[in-house]
């Protein structure tokens, strides 16, 4: 069976679509990639960066309308939570004695970016 060449794109694709647009913005920015979408039993870690001396946990939300709050507003304490624990998972498989910190890369339908470093403090 054929893709329909019509068809809207999935919540995939626009995920990885804006993940990729993220990775641009930074890099264009001065950040240097390490890894994409870190899975673990926990969560998930879209990008990891390298910010200088720091390591950077970047989590990337898109909404396409900010009708039910904005996307930085949907990660809240329980999201910060899961990527807290993902980012532990990362460390733990490659140890570093790099600062960390996270940061939010926020986008809607207009793929107009925010970028918000330190978004949230994690103890570890």
């Amino acid at each position: 069976m054929t893709k329909d060449p019509t068809a809207a794109p999935t919540t995939t694709a626009i995920g990885r679509d804006k993940e990729q647009l993220a990775e641009r913005f930074l890099i264009a920015r001065g950040l240097r990639l390490i890894a994409r979408n870190h899975r673990c039993r926990v969560g998930e870690i879209d990008l990891v960066m390298r910010d200088g001396d720091t390591l950077v946990f970047v989590e990337v939300r898109y909404r396409r309308s900010t009708r039910h709050g904005t996307p930085a507003e949907s990660v809240g304490p329980r999201k910060q939570r899961r990527l807290a624990l993902a980012a532990a998972h990362y460390l733990q498989r490659h140890p570093t004695m790099l600062p960390c910190r996270f940061d939010l890369i926020s986008m809607t339908g207009t793929d107009d970016i925010q970028w918000v470093k330190h978004a949230f403090m994690v103890t570890f």
